[in-house]
């Protein structure tokens, strides 16, 4: 199974044509859509994964819940066009009954720490595991991740770096439904009452960076703004943070520099991620 899209790849290249790659774990949305068409603008032909990563949910998370339609997700690819082969592998770990069990990980330190490493600090060990090995059976030229996990997004890039894999890291803009809520596979789980009062996430993060972007906010102040808009609309914040956009140290103090303010809030029994990038004038 992992020898075709391999051999696929390679004859791709030989023929001296960019393989763009966009992984996935389903549930495709217009935000995953967006990503083929970044990593297209980039490369002459895409290769999109599905593949629900089991490394990366720890007990009682929502991996049996996650939403999964390989089927529905093949004929999307196919009605918007510009993706040359769709992966979907059924397992991409060893068989502990049939073979010695998997024991190789892959831990990107520092930049891995805090966020949702804090309440799920298997994450991204599984996270950086499953994209190395999507990797080294793709092949890729090009590989597009969404800002929407922003963490993720710069733990990949760092991994990227550090272990020289010759791939252009793209980071596609977080897209949104009509009333600010980020797309996302996990916004299907939310009851009607809370899928009403998600877009809150949205407005008290644009709030926070106007005032951040027209006089001098301390970090703190940020912090309050957005918990508390999230509070409000009955939401239970995991974490806000702000911080610098590459390294993802935590600002202290006033913000006199970009930055980058992160959530992770729970609506219901949905965990949802967001977050804004602040450009700040000297």
């Amino acid at each position: 199974r992992r020898r075709r899209p391999r051999a696929w790849s390679r004859a791709a290249r030989a023929r001296g044509l960019r393989v763009g790659f966009v992984p996935t774990m389903g549930a495709l949305h217009d935000g995953h859509l967006s990503l083929v068409r970044a990593a297209r603008a980039r490369s002459d032909v895409v290769v999109v994964s599905i593949y629900v990563n089991e490394t990366q949910f720890a007990p009682g998370e929502d991996f049996d819940k996650y939403p999964r339609g390989v089927e529905a997700d093949v004929a999307k690819l196919q009605a918007v066009g510009g993706v040359d082969v769709a992966y979907a592998p059924r397992a991409m770990y060893v068989d502990p009954e049939k073979e010695a069990p998997h024991e190789t990980f892959v831990t990107v330190e520092n930049v891995s720490k805090g966020l949702c490493s804090l309440s799920r600090p298997h994450f991204f060990r599984g996270v950086a595991t499953v994209v190395t090995k999507l990797f080294n059976v793709v092949e890729p030229d090009v590989a597009a991740f969404g800002k929407k996990d922003y963490q993720q997004w710069r733990v990949i890039q760092r991994m990227v770096r550090d272990l020289d894999f010759d791939i252009d890291v793209v980071g596609g803009e977080i897209v949104r439904e009509s009333d600010g809520l980020a797309m996302s596979s996990r916004n299907a789980l939310l009851t009607p009452e809370n899928r009403a009062k998600a877009p809150a996430i949205r407005a008290c993060m644009s709030r926070a960076a106007e005032d951040a972007r027209s006089k001098r906010m301390d970090a703190s102040e940020i912090v309050r703004v957005v918990t508390e808009g999230i509070s409000n609309a009955t939401g239970v914040v995991d974490y806000v943070k702000v911080m610098h956009p590459e390294t993802l140290v935590e600002y202290e103090g006033v913000v006199e520099s970009d930055c980058v303010v992160a959530i992770a809030a729970k609506f219901g029994e949905v965990r949802l991620l967001d977050n804004i990038e602040i450009s700040i004038n000297p």
